[in-house]
């Protein structure tokens, strides 16, 4: 039997509150939950407080599989909470309450052994909106294996950025995910000139990132290594909410990556549980056994 990887989301950890109920939420959370779910041993690195709905996530994620030795609990500050709503292609709305817990998570020493022992982390922007979690995610990262896959989803969300952030985030990572919404944002603030995959190639060379995957919603997406790249246009799905579905993505990818499956094989794979995660309410549905099991 396989021994199985080691991977952590490191950031935010909270609920998304919708109109008729809450959720499990935060983009690194959701990629531990669903890097459990392909068999993995899966941790979140967060900072929830020391409340209802704190015990509340401490059970869900529990529930789920994923490790909660290092989800830190605060007396200080409360849960982290965000207020969703959809709009009508099922696209989500965010109100990102500020001031929570995971703007706090610190560096323990815990920490920094997990970090020592990865093979994979996904971190993005939002938790680095705070001095304390910036630092702690900055520093974690530096004190991962080398060969490890650090990966860099930009995530970004309201005005939680800035391009002093994404290029800081840029230098710390080897894989870089991100959104047909994003790349505009980075083409203005690096001057990428040329159609889309010149913009992505100059950001790999800029950054000297392995790899680079480009998404694309319902139209597929494009993963780009330094001399290889595979375009996949995208599966047909009835899609009922696309909350979650790019950490579903980015989940994927890293299994994928991990398991040193193709480029093609990663592509048609992270696309089909997307497509699947889009097709059902949640962000971290269950998987049925044939993406779990996936052979190609």
């Amino acid at each position: 039997m396989k021994k199985a990887f080691t991977i952590a989301g490191i950031g935010e950890l909270l609920w998304d509150v919708f109109p008729e109920q809450k959720r499990l939420g935060g983009a690194p959370a959701n990629f531990a939950c669903h890097c459990k779910q392909f068999g993995e041993d899966a941790y979140s690195v967060s900072c929830i407080g020391f409340d209802s709905l704190g015990k509340s996530i401490l059970e869900e994620l529990k529930n789920i599989g994923v490790d909660t030795s290092y989800v830190i609990e605060s007396k200080e500050h409360k849960t982290g909470r965000v207020n969703v709503s959809l709009n009508n292609q099922g696209k989500p709305i965010y109100e990102i309450i500020e001031n929570v817990a995971w703007d706090y998570i610190p560096f323990t020493p815990n920490i920094q052994k997990l970090s020592q022992t990865l093979d994979a982390v996904c971190f993005g922007t939002l938790a680095q909106r705070s001095k304390v979690s910036r630092n702690t995610i900055q520093t974690f990262l530096k004190y991962m294996p080398k060969d490890s896959l650090k990966i860099f989803d930009v995530n970004l969300r309201q005005s939680f950025y800035s391009k002093k952030l994404i290029e800081e985030s840029l230098r710390l990572a080897n894989i870089l995910k991100l959104s047909d919404e994003e790349l505009p944002i980075l083409a203005d603030y690096f001057k990428l000139e040329g159609d889309v995959p010149d913009q992505i190639k100059k950001i790999q060379i800029k950054f000297d990132l392995d790899l680079i995957a480009y998404t694309r919603g319902a139209n597929g997406s494009l993963l780009l290594r330094r001399s290889e790249t595979d375009d996949f246009p995208g599966l047909k799905t009835n899609a009922i909410d696309s909350v979650g579905a790019g950490d579903s993505f980015t989940a994927s990818l890293c299994i994928g990556l991990l398991r040193g499956w193709s480029l093609d094989k990663i592509n048609l794979f992270a696309n089909k549980v997307a497509s699947f995660v889009c097709s059902r309410k949640g962000a971290t549905p269950i998987l049925p056994n044939s993406l779990i099991e996936y052979k190609i």
